[in-house]
């Protein structure tokens, strides 16, 4: 007779032949066992990239039949704490799950008064980008309060901030690393520290992405560590996006850095209660920390008395905040375990991709504007970037390859659009572009106008929305694949 972990070892031997024979296509560009792309078949802008050995993660969690998250959890949440350098990694079922218990978060009464986020209280945000970004300041009662996006970084006008600020109102900052582009970190930290703000950058796009600052600069906002992997010397201070301000978003959605399938994270940078009230918003709003199926870890399980509650009532069915379910399954994080090993050859892979496109279309900037990382003033393809004088510098894990149609181009951005459609290679605008034109916005601004605020003209959003696509860097994409990108391209402007 067999014993079961003998068959469960048949069950996964078996499950990795199966993945290997059916799943070829997807996986990584630079793997030779790859089912090769075929001259005319789809390209997508993104997707899912794994092997076996993701399929054998998810068969063998599932086999074991935890499915609620459980020691894989707790596993990635360590391994994706570690790769980036933070205090705590809280996963949770999407990107925009994790952009909602950020921000309410920062609502819990057990944060100073001065500081929690209450409703009517401003959070500043950029116009152009995702909507979820937004919506959950929107949803626990506090106002955005928008400024600009810049039309070549497609990142926030950050020189507004400023502007955007009300003394008394403004509580926080929370805005995306647009495209795997970080948003000018510098100038939003010094601005966070003038006036005691809370950041929340959503990394949702840029795992991998890293950002570095002259050290004097880096210490006098409250660094001094390099974040584990990345080194620029002694004269500088360089770290992932997603560790600069007190709270960081992931998204593990296939088009993104890493996939679970759905899920992402909440990123505790540094502050341990932050990670207590985080946690407990993900699961139903409990006080109780122990994690599902253990009881009593605190050795107090009906020794407390808080709210209005006798005395002695459970503590796992006490409940300090008004939360949710937003935990993913324990397979899901298996698969994430796997993916994250891949991440670093990922990031690469994203680089070199976006580097391809970019020296391949240069002939066409009459008709293109490229973007340029944050802080950059030039490309050339033989020096590569240029850099401004601030001493700061971005190395983008590119999510898109962003392109805008300039204005005195032959064609729109939706006649490139629908050319790039008709050859079935996969573009997305930039998300919604100017949110404050999307009709759930509009209504928001009609039915409460006080619900939000906007600062100055969207000139670069409006830019940004009416002129601007981006195509793939996932390092699903063979050489082949973007080249032939490139050549329908170039036969479209010079047809």
């Amino acid at each position: 007779m067999t014993s079961f972990p003998d068959l469960k070892a048949q069950i996964l031997t078996l499950t990795r032949d199966y993945a290997r024979q059916t799943h070829a296509a997807f996986r990584p560009a630079a793997d030779p066992a790859r089912t090769p792309w075929q001259e005319g078949s789809p390209i997508p802008y993104a997707g899912r990239v794994f092997t076996e050995d993701e399929v054998e993660a998810a068969v063998s969690a599932t086999l074991d039949f935890w499915l609620t998250l459980g020691s894989e959890g707790a596993a990635m949440e360590s391994e994706l704490a570690a790769f980036m350098g933070v205090r705590h990694s809280l996963l949770v079922n999407s990107g925009s799950s994790a952009n909602l218990v950020a921000i309410s978060t920062l609502t819990s009464a057990k944060l100073p008064e001065a500081r929690r986020l209450k409703p009517g209280d401003e959070v500043i945000t950029v116009a152009a980008g995702f909507p979820t970004t937004v919506a959950p300041i929107v949803q626990v009662g506090a106002v955005p309060v928008f400024i600009d996006a810049d039309t070549i970084t497609g990142n926030a006008r950050c020189d507004q901030l400023e502007a955007a600020y009300s003394p008394g109102k403004t509580k926080a900052v929370m805005m995306a690393h647009a495209l795997g582009n970080p948003f000018d970190l510098a100038l939003t930290l010094s601005f966070c520290r003038k006036y005691d703000l809370w950041l929340v950058e959503d990394n949702c796009d840029a795992l991998g992405c890293s950002y570095s600052m002259p050290r004097p600069l880096a210490e006098s906002l409250g660094f001094t560590e390099n974040s584990p992997g990345l080194d620029e010397g002694p004269e500088r201070v360089v770290r992932w996006t997603g560790t600069w301000g007190d709270i960081s978003t992931q998204s593990f959605y296939p088009p993104h850095h890493l996939t679970m399938g759905e899920g992402g994270a909440v990123n505790i940078v540094r502050d341990q209660k932050l990670k207590v009230i985080a946690e407990s918003f993900r699961d139903w709003g409990r006080d109780c920390w122990c994690p599902s199926g253990i009881d009593n870890t605190c050795n107090k399980r009906f020794g407390w008395q808080l709210g209005e509650l006798p005395e002695g009532y459970d503590h796992k069915y006490t409940y300090s905040h008004l939360g949710f379910n937003l935990k993913p399954l324990d397979p899901q994080a298996a698969i994430g375990r796997v993916q994250l090993r891949r991440l670093p050859e990922f990031i690469e892979a994203r680089k070199r991709n976006w580097e391809m496109l970019r020296r391949g279309l240069a002939a066409y900037e009459d008709a293109l504007e490229f973007a340029l990382p944050t802080h950059a003033t030039a490309w050339d393809p033989e020096r590569g970037f240029t850099w401004d004088a601030s001493g700061c510098r971005t190395d983008c894990s590119w999510f898109g390859f962003k392109i805008a149609v300039k204005p005195g181009a032959p064609f729109s951005r939706t006649d490139l659009a629908r050319e790039l459609d008709r050859n079935q290679i996969g573009n997305r605008m930039l998300f919604g572009g100017n949110l404050l034109r999307q009709p759930a916005f509009v209504q928001l601004r009609a039915d409460r106008p006080e619900a939000l605020r906007v600062v100055g003209e969207m000139a670069g959003s409006d830019e940004i929305m009416n002129s601007t696509l981006f195509l793939g860097t996932y390092p699903g994409l063979t050489d082949a694949m973007l080249e032939a990108e490139i050549n329908t391209i170039s036969h479209f402007i010079g047809s």
